[in-house]
């Protein structure tokens, strides 16, 4: 991707990789919506991103994985059930060569989902 190609879309964004990428694009694409289906779409620091009541997560494709950035949170809520996979404290890296979990990315998102609704609760009652 160049420096200042930036896609405008999700589907911008997946057409730039090769079919076999865009294809784990599209299906983690499609794990996240049906994980969090009231949740929008944009590009944000250049990466699909969806939101609800804030970010909820990002993904990205590299040259020997797939990123997945669920927050801090969200790693550190699925610590055992990650550590296969290298992880820092926002980002998980999913090795292309082997399978995505996408159980367990569903089962982050979902987490995601709850957590962002229950600090947007908290930010009303604040607000009272």
């Amino acid at each position: 991707m160049e420096k200042n190609n930036i896609p405008k879309s999700i589907d911008e964004y997946i057409l730039q990789y090769p079919k076999e990428i865009q294809e784990i694009l599209q299906r983690l694409r499609k794990v996240i919506k049906e994980s969090a289906p009231t949740a929008t779409e944009k590009i944000s620091y250049r990466m699909p991103t969806f939101v609800l009541e804030g970010n909820l997560v990002h993904f990205a494709a590299y040259p020997n994985h797939i990123g997945f950035y669920p927050t801090p949170s969200g790693i550190d809520t699925f610590k055992q059930e990650l550590s296969g996979y290298k992880t820092s404290k926002g980002a998980i890296q999913f090795p292309i060569e082997t399978p995505i979990p996408y159980e367990l990315i569903t089962q982050i998102v979902k987490f995601r989902v709850a957590e962002n609704k229950s600090k947007a609760k908290e930010k009303v009652k604040k607000k009272k």
